[in-house]
């Protein structure tokens, strides 16, 4: 209920407060002066109120799940969601001081029994493994924080899926990121998660496939635009190489010379041909290093778009 200035009315059983001017028990809470005000005589019942809401608004759930102050937020990249306490490794108190040889051997004993309960079962004794080596990978990698957190859910469904048994957890674990690269749109190929984790390019090629038939989940494909701009940047080339390299894929799509074609040397060859018309040159050995595809992939698709966009290139 409000009064037409929009202040909150509001009335209190008789037993707790009334107005001493005229035994009123209806009250308006005036907010921008911090009063409580009885309706009636309007007599000043309390002054200088404390708020004791959060000073941020939220609109829906998760805004005021995410604005809440009591603690670190929720993570799916720790086994315990991040839910539980760590004892430091330093054997010192609140105030900086040494504790004692007795005190130290309880601590001691407190820090081994904390590990054994963080981890209590198998289940978690698997994520805690396979969640580090995500946070390696995304690490390595130079990936953000939201493709580790879909890299952990999607690891996640397939221990809850049972899909782990019989299959390496390194295997699993670079699909997974291999899997979220491609969901958040990061330009990362199946040779570079093998690198970073030193296992067959076919073993995480057959456990993506068997993740995406089993979870049912649907996975973007790879487009060339994605490798353009991180190309561009590791080659150092202009703004204006970039974007003619993105209308030049844009006609290429139209025209469907891209189809069948891989991505990575599809952006590599654009990048080519948009290094050549900024005069910024760069030869197809650097962008083939910097792609990890052969020179002959480069010439081959640099040749198709050369041919079936009529571009003229001075050599």
């Amino acid at each position: 209920m409000s009064d037409p200035k929009g202040e909150a009315v509001y009335s209190v059983p008789k037993s707790e407060l009334r107005c001493p001017e005229c035994s009123e028990t209806r009250f308006i809470k005036d907010y921008e002066n911090a009063e409580i005000v009885c309706i009636h005589c309007g007599f000043v019942i309390e002054e200088k109120m404390k708020d004791t809401g959060p000073e941020w608004r939220a609109f829906d759930g998760e805004q005021r799940a995410k604005r809440t102050r009591v603690g670190a937020p929720l993570t799916y990249t720790i086994h315990d969601k991040g839910l539980s306490t760590m004892i430091d490794w330093r054997n010192r108190d609140t105030y900086g001081k040494k504790i004692s040889p007795t005190q130290r051997a309880q601590l001691y004993r407190l820090k081994k029994w904390q590990r054994r309960l963080r981890v209590s079962n198998a289940t978690e004794r698997n994520l805690a493994f396979a969640l580090s080596e995500l946070s390696k990978m995304c690490s390595f990698l130079n990936l953000p924080k939201n493709i580790l957190e879909t890299a952990s859910v999607i690891y996640r469904r397939a221990v809850q899926k049972r899909l782990i048994r019989g299959r390496s957890i390194q295997g699993i674990t670079a699909a997974a990121m291999y899997m979220a690269c491609r969901q958040c749109g990061a330009a990362r190929t199946l040779d570079e998660i093998a690198e970073t984790c030193f296992i067959n390019k076919k073993e995480i090629g057959r456990s993506y496939r068997f993740m995406v038939r089993e979870l049912k989940v649907f996975v973007p494909p790879s487009t060339p635009s994605y490798y353009i701009s991180r190309f561009s940047n590791q080659l150092g080339l202009a703004g204006t190489a970039e974007s003619i390299a993105m209308r030049i894929l844009n006609v290429a799509k139209s025209m469907h010379l891209t189809s069948g074609r891989g991505p990575v040397g599809m952006a590599a060859a654009t990048t080519y041909i948009a290094s050549v018309l900024v005069n910024q040159r760069r030869t197809q050995r650097e962008i083939a290093e910097q792609a990890n595809v052969t020179e002959v992939t480069i010439r081959n698709r640099y040749r198709e778009l050369i041919e079936g966009l009529e571009i003229l290139v001075k050599v």
